[in-house]
C-alpha cells in the first residue's frame, strides 16, 4: 500500500460509537412528543458491571490500563497527567508500508500550573533534560506544564511497545484533530500572556507529526490560525480548510483557509461562521422559545478576521459585532460523513449539550449549519465533551459532567445509545479514537491519568 493511501484510510477511519439500549430510540420521542416504543434498540445491548469497578461495558467487551500518569516513558520523562483529547494514525514504515498491528496515538495534556497532577518536569533534573530550543515556552527556567506525548501500541499483541513526550512548553492542551498530512493539531486552551510566570504568550495550535521513533515536534505555534481559548479542531480532506471551536460560553466558530493545506504555517485566513439573514445570532438556545430547532438547516457565510493573534483576547467580541453567530462552549469537533461536527457542551434550555453539523457547500450550494441533535435530558446525554467517529459511521460522545460519566454513541438518524460507563469515579471521560485497524477503541478517564484500550465485538453493533 501506497503511503499517500494508507495516509487517508488512517484518517477516514479513526473513529467510533457503541452501546446501551435502554435509552435508544429516546431522543427521536422526545423531538417528536410521542412515546419510545419497542423494537428501536440499537448499539451493543445494556451494559454490565465492572468487578474491578473501572469501566462498565457491554457483554463482550474487555478493556486494558495501558498507560498511567507518572510512568516512566522511553525518553526519560514521566508520563504527564490531565489525559485529554488524542488522534490515532497508522504506523508506516521507512519504506513507506503500513504495519497493519500498530498504531500510533498522539495524546493531549490539559495541565496548568493549578492541576495538582505530575508534569513531564517536575523534578530539576528533569527540566534540565529539555532543551530549551525543544521547548515553546521555557517558563523563566520552569517550563509550561502542557503538551502531548505519543504512543506506539500494537493492536494484535494488545501491548503499549513504546511512548515518549512529543510536544513540550505548551499550556493546557485541551484537544485538538487529525489531518490528512498525517499530523495531530494540538490546542492550547488558555489566553495567558507572557510575564512573570510566562516568556511566551499562549492560546495557539501546534502541529505534532505522527513519528515512530521517540522525538520532539517543532514547537512553533500557528499563529494565524488566532490566539484564544482553542478547544478541538478537524480538516475538511477535500478542500485543507481547518475548523475550529472555541470553549467559551460566548465563543464563535472559526475556520482557517491556509495558503497551503500541506503547510499550515505558510499563514492564511482566519475567518468566523455568520449564518445568512440572521447576524450575531445566539445558537446557545438558552431562552424560552429556541432559535434554532433540531433538523433545521441554515445558510452559513464566513467573514474574514484580522488582528487574529488578538492581544486583547477579543476575537469572539470583535466577530459576533461583526455578525458572528454565538454558540454555547464549542468543544469536540471531528471531521465524518462529509461534514464536521461538533459539540456546544452547555448549549440548550437545561445547558445539557448540543451536537451541531456543518455541511460544507460547492458550486451550487452555500455552506450550511444544522442542530444535529438537542436532548435536553440528562439521562440520554449530558455536556458532550471530545467527539469521534466509528468506522461505521455512528458518533461518540465523551460526557463531561454527567455523575457518573458515560460513553455514547449517536446515530445519524439521532438516536442515542451507552457504551461504557465511568465505574470509579466522576472523572469525565476523554480522548475516544479508534485504532487505525478499527479494533481498539482508545480513552481516557482525565481525572485518573488513565488511557484505556477496548476491544470486543464491534461488528455486532445492532441498528433497527
Amino acid at each position: 500500500m501506497s503511503r499517500s493511501s494508507s495516509v487517508a484510510i488512517g484518517f477516514a477511519g479513526l473513529s467510533a460509537s457503541l452501546a446501551h439500549g435502554s435509552t435508544a430510540g429516546r431522543l427521536e420521542a422526545l423531538l417528536a412528543g410521542g412515546e419510545v416504543q419497542a423494537g428501536t434498540k440499537v448499539g451493543f445491548g445494556p451494559l454490565i458491571a465492572d468487578p474491578k469497578k473501572i469501566i462498565d461495558l457491554p457483554k463482550g467487551f474487555s478493556y486494558q490500563i495501558i498507560s498511567r500518569v507518572g510512568e516512566l516513558m522511553d525518553d526519560g520523562f514521566h508520563v504527564p497527567g490531565q489525559h485529554d483529547a488524542m488522534g490515532a494514525f497508522p504506523y508506516i514504515n521507512d519504506d513507506g508500508s503500513v504495519d497493519p498491528d500498530r498504531t500510533i496515538i498522539i495524546r493531549n495534556h490539559e495541565i496548568e500550573d493549578a492541576h495538582k497532577t505530575t508534569g513531564a518536569f517536575e523534578s530539576q533534573d528533569a527540566i534540565e533534560k529539555l532543551d530549551r530550543s525543544d521547548a515553546y515556552d521555557y517558563g523563566h527556567g520552569r517550563p509550561s506544564r502542557g503538551g502531548t506525548t505519543t504512543l506506539v501500541y500494537n493492536t494484535k499483541a494488545r501491548t503499549l511497545e513504546k511512548h515518549w513526550l512529543s510536544l513540550a512548553g505548551t499550556e493546557r492542551n485541551c484537544a485538538g484533530g487529525i489531518t490528512p498530512n498525517n499530523t495531530w493539531l494540538t490546542c492550547e486552551e488558555t489566553s495567558r500572556v507572557k510575564g512573570y510566570r510566562f516568556e511566551q504568550d499562549h492560546g495557539y495550535v501546534f502541529e505534532v507529526p505522527a513519528t515512530t521513533t521517540p522525538k520532539l515536534a517543532d514547537p512553533r505555534p500557528i499563529k494565524a490560525m488566532g490566539r484564544f481559548m482553542h478547544e478541538a479542531c478537524c480538516t475538511d480532506p477535500a478542500t485543507g480548510i481547518v475548523y475550529q471551536t472555541e470553549d467559551r460560553h460566548d465563543g464563535i466558530l472559526y475556520r482557517y483557509v491556509p495558503h497551503r493545506r500541506d503547510d499550515l504555517r505558510k499563514g492564511g485566513r482566519l475567518e468566523a461562521l455568520r449564518i445568512v439573514g440572521k447576524p450575531s445570532m445566539d445558537t446557545r438556545n438558552w431562552e424560552d422559545q429556541p432559535a434554532i430547532k433540531p433538523g433545521q438547516r441554515l445558510d452559513i457565510e464566513w467573514i474574514e478576521l484580522d488582528e487574529v493573534e488578538s492581544p486583547k483576547d477579543d476575537l469572539r467580541y470583535r466577530g459576533f459585532n461583526d455578525g458572528a453567530a454565538r454558540f454555547a462552549r464549542g468543544e469536540g469537533m471531528w471531521w465524518g460523513n462529509g461534514s464536521a461536527y461538533f459539540a456546544a457542551s452547555t448549549g440548550g434550555k437545561n445547558y445539557d449539550g448540543q451536537l451541531w453539523r456543518l455541511i460544507p457547500g460547492d458550486a451550487n450550494t452555500n455552506d450550511a449549519i444544522e442542530l444535529f441533535i438537542e436532548p435536553d435530558d440528562p439521562s440520554v446525554l449530558e455536556r458532550p465533551d471530545n467527539i469521534t467517529f466509528s468506522p461505521w459511521g455512528d458518533i461518540v460522545c465523551c460526557e463531561d459532567e454527567n455523575k457518573p460519566p458515560h460513553l455514547v454513541g449517536v446515530t445519524m438518524n439521532g438516536e442515542l445509545y451507552r457504551i461504557g460507563r465511568n465505574a470509579t469515579s466522576n472523572s469525565e471521560f476523554a480522548g475516544a479514537v479508534f485504532s487505525a485497524d478499527g479494533s481498539t477503541l482508545f480513552v481516557n478517564m482525565q481525572a485518573h491519568g488513565w488511557t484505556l484500550a477496548i476491544t470486543g465485538p464491534w461488528d455486532q453493533i445492532h441498528k433497527k
